[in-house]
């Protein structure tokens, strides 16, 4: 229930860190070309792996990420993720992980990230967030299906690494 201020009643919004996961992005980025919609890329999830207090495996090769991007101002652009994967716990059980989510990256940050030879690009210069969704049927990760949760990316010279954050 909202109060005349619209805000929400007395809860409060609490996170907690619930895994580090990193994909391995095999054979780069495909750009695929402006169309009238934007800039289409897809980049293909080799592998990987995630880690954190409550769950810990291996990112599954398959999965992807189709982004389109666009300009925001005149000095940097602006991005959307459409990305899926299939994550298998230490003991065997699989995730399927979808998310969407946003960034901003400045033209200069956009030069070093197109070189794979450029040196480590400070995350405090790019936003990069996302807001990924879990399904699983195991029962031991079921606790997974009703889970809101956010996650800070940052470039890597493999391909990205999300801190997701668990929102209570």
């Amino acid at each position: 229930m909202n109060d005349e201020n619209g805000k929400a009643g007395s809860a409060a919004l609490t996170s907690s860190h619930l895994c580090t996961v990193e994909f391995e992005v095999g054979g780069g980025i495909i750009g695929m070309g402006v169309s009238p919609f934007g800039d289409h890329r897809m980049g293909y999830i080799s592998g990987g792996r995630f880690f954190g207090p409550r769950i810990n495996g291996i990112v599954l090769p398959g999965g992807g990420n189709w982004s389109r991007s666009g300009r925001l101002g005149e000095d940097a652009s602006v991005g959307t993720f459409d990305a899926r994967a299939v994550w298998q716990t230490d003991d065997g059980e699989l995730i399927y992980l979808s998310y969407t989510g946003r960034n901003v990256i400045p033209d200069d940050v956009r030069a070093a990230f197109a070189d794979p030879a450029a040196p480590h690009v400070d995350p405090s210069r790019y936003y990069l967030r996302i807001a990924p969704v879990f399904e699983t049927a195991s029962k031991t990760y079921g606790w997974l299906n009703g889970l809101l949760a956010v996650g800070v990316g940052e470039r890597t010279d493999f391909g990205v690494r999300h801190v997701i954050h668990e929102i209570r």
